[in-house]
């Protein structure tokens, strides 16, 4: 009998590559009948709270080489290592995105809108996927009643406008948090940010995307009911105006967290780091140990817009940490 080691399993690697280095029909014999497909299947996942059902949709993922200060406040080997430990690309971070649609029954909701297509430019379709896994979950775009963004930053935002830049969701109501509105149309603020790269990028994306239609954007305010069954609950530091959602239906709820955190993997796991995109790093991290802590208290069912998808688990304490228990996927509603 032979025995598993890693050994083995290398050597039966080298052998069928050399198999199919060497042998001189191992093309036309091992090859399928079938072509390869080619293709991810549709991206979107089903669930209910309560009377509700809930969709949890793909807008992709986007993998990069690991900046040095993706993490600001610990060095880039013990990010890159949380990365290992992940099993992401070497050297590379993998972040997710995945906006939420709610159907109360009275409104179809869809919690952010994603990056948009020509976010960040050509992208063979890793990204800007809202739309296209919208239909194939048999959304029709025009059917959405409200676009309830949780903050104003492009992966967020940006796909309220179609390719050609027209309304992608023609028919609905656009809500922002009235914080977030007020920094990032603010001149003063724009200017204070011209010698910073990325904010004065995150000011110019704000005016491209919402010059126009100004007058048809609705600013809501913490700790209000914003649609049927969705409250808007205060949770700062990443943006002014950062805003996560209680989703609540007969005797259940979920908590959106919108950015709470950016990937688990990384800022979960490790709520005292601070994420290059967080406006206010400290705030941020308070506002994790507050969010998680009730989260965890509640054995509640977060929703993460970047953890990977279906997007969805538990948190639990792990001494001044938290891990997240992502949810079995299950067949059926």
């Amino acid at each position: 009998m032979t025995e598993l080691t890693r050994r083995t399993v290398l050597a039966g690697a080298g052998a069928a590559a050399a198999a199919t280095a060497f042998t001189p029909f191992a093309t036309s014999t091992a090859r399928a009948a079938a072509p390869s497909a080619g293709a991810q299947a549709p991206g979107f996942y089903r669930y209910t709270v309560g009377s509700y059902e809930c969709t949890s949709i793909n807008d992709g993922a986007r993998s990069f080489p690991l900046p040095d200060t993706f993490v600001t406040n610990v060095p880039k080997a013990e990010a890159l290592a949380a990365a290992q430990a992940a099993y992401m690309p070497n050297g590379m971070v993998t972040v997710p995105f995945n906006p939420q649609l709610i159907n109360t029954g009275s409104k179809l909701v869809l919690i952010d809108s994603g990056n948009g297509i020509a976010t960040f430019g050509p992208s063979k379709g890793a990204v800007g996927r809202t739309l296209q896994n919208l239909a194939a979950a048999g959304v029709d775009a025009k059917s959405i009643d409200i676009v309830l963004i949780s903050h104003l930053h492009p992966d967020h935002t940006n796909g309220i406008r179609a390719a050609d830049r027209s309304m992608a969701f023609p028919n609905a109501e656009i809500m922002v948090p009235a914080k977030d509105w007020e920094f990032w149309m603010s001149e003063e603020n724009a200017a204070k940010a011209q010698s910073n790269e990325m904010m004065k990028n995150y000011f110019a994306n704000v005016k491209n995307i919402y010059t126009g239609i100004e007058s048809n954007v609705t600013r809501y305010d913490w700790g209000k009911e914003v649609a049927p069954g969705i409250t808007s609950v205060a949770a700062p530091g990443h943006t002014p105006g950062h805003t996560a959602f209680v989703i609540a239906s007969g005797s259940s709820s979920i908590l959106i967290q919108s950015d709470v955190t950016n990937i688990p993997e990384f800022f979960l796991r490790n709520p005292d780091w601070h994420v290059a995109y967080d406006l206010d790093p400290e705030q941020a991290q308070a506002t994790r140990h507050k969010f998680y802590d009730m989260a965890s208290a509640e054995k509640a069912l977060v929703v993460g817009f970047h953890f990977t998808f279906p997007s969805m688990g538990h948190v639990e304490k792990d001494g001044t940490k938290y891990r997240l228990v992502p949810i079995a996927w299950n067949p059926v509603i």
